[in-house]
């Protein structure tokens, strides 16, 4: 669930004076970690006031920061739960919050929840006022762009097939990703999953195996109702993932259960590397 805390005004006048103070980053923040800085000022820019509430509201948002969603994603929730200790606090500004909000949207949206009223992009300062501008362009241009996870219906898991089905299959698309999944409950009583991928293919794509493998990661975080699905069980499961890349986004296309003594899926990878496809 991602939920959000009241926001304070992110006016300029916003009272900073002996009302805050500096504390460290508490380690249940990770996706406040290595960004940069390790101390916080509290209250926040969230309005949080103690930081057992930040720890609450902060978390709700770490499942949206793990499917980076966006480059920025975290820079710009952390600079609002966990603002860098200046003499001033620095907002994010209105281009970074519209830039993080068109591409992290879809991830909540998947989830069932919509971009929620406190982080109205219009509180924020506009660029020419002093603010975290977001780097969107310089990081295209530094940066390989992958293509995005797409929030999709789960395909239904797959227990009995051949070899040569599954040989048609990996003709009509362009990787296939053997996933190990398994999950644990949080403090706070979330679900967290554990998530192992290995490439088995990749066709008619100029993406290297651990961006694939990347993307799946991403696919998993992001269509979480697809994930407990395959983790219905408290033991590890073990998945080959089948899908195609097209216009910049990921599909995935088929799942297949892989049970150890199943050899139809290890003997359709094996002879993949010398089938030709009709």
């Amino acid at each position: 669930v991602f939920a959000v805390g009241s926001f304070l005004s992110v006016a300029t006048g916003f009272d900073i004076g002996l009302s805050t103070k500096c504390v460290v980053i508490p380690k249940e923040m990770d996706m406040c970690h290595n960004i940069g800085y390790s101390e916080m000022r509290l209250p926040n820019l969230m309005g949080h006031t103690s930081m057992a509430e930040v720890i609450l509201k902060s978390t709700t948002w770490q499942h949206l920061a793990l499917t980076d969603c966006h480059p920025h994603v975290r820079t710009f929730l952390c600079s609002l739960f966990s603002p860098i200790c200046l003499d001033t606090f620095i907002h994010p500004c209105r281009s970074m919050c519209v830039a993080v909000r068109d591409s992290c949207a879809p991830a909540l949206a998947c989830h069932g929840h919509p971009w929620p009223d406190s982080l109205d992009c219009n509180r924020f300062p506009a660029d020419e006022d002093m603010c975290l501008a977001s780097l969107t362009k310089e990081y295209k241009y530094l940066h390989k762009v992958l293509p995005k996870p797409a929030c999709q219906t789960c395909p239904a898991v797959e227990e009995f097939f051949t070899h040569k089905r599954v040989l048609e299959v990996f003709c009509d698309n362009n990787f296939g990703v053997k996933v190990k999944l398994s999950k644990k409950r949080t403090a706070f009583g979330d679900s967290e999953y554990n998530i192992e991928c290995q490439v088995e293919f990749i066709s008619q794509c100029s993406l290297l195996p651990y961006e694939t493998e990347s993307m799946i990661q991403q696919w998993l975080l992001i269509n979480k109702n697809c994930t407990q699905r395959m983790t219905s069980s408290q033991r590890p499961m073990v998945y080959l993932l089948v899908g195609n890349i097209e216009d910049g986004i990921i599909l995935v296309n088929q799942i297949y259960r892989w049970q150890r003594r199943d050899s139809q899926l290890t003997l359709a990878t094996h002879k993949w590397r010398y089938h030709k496809c009709l």
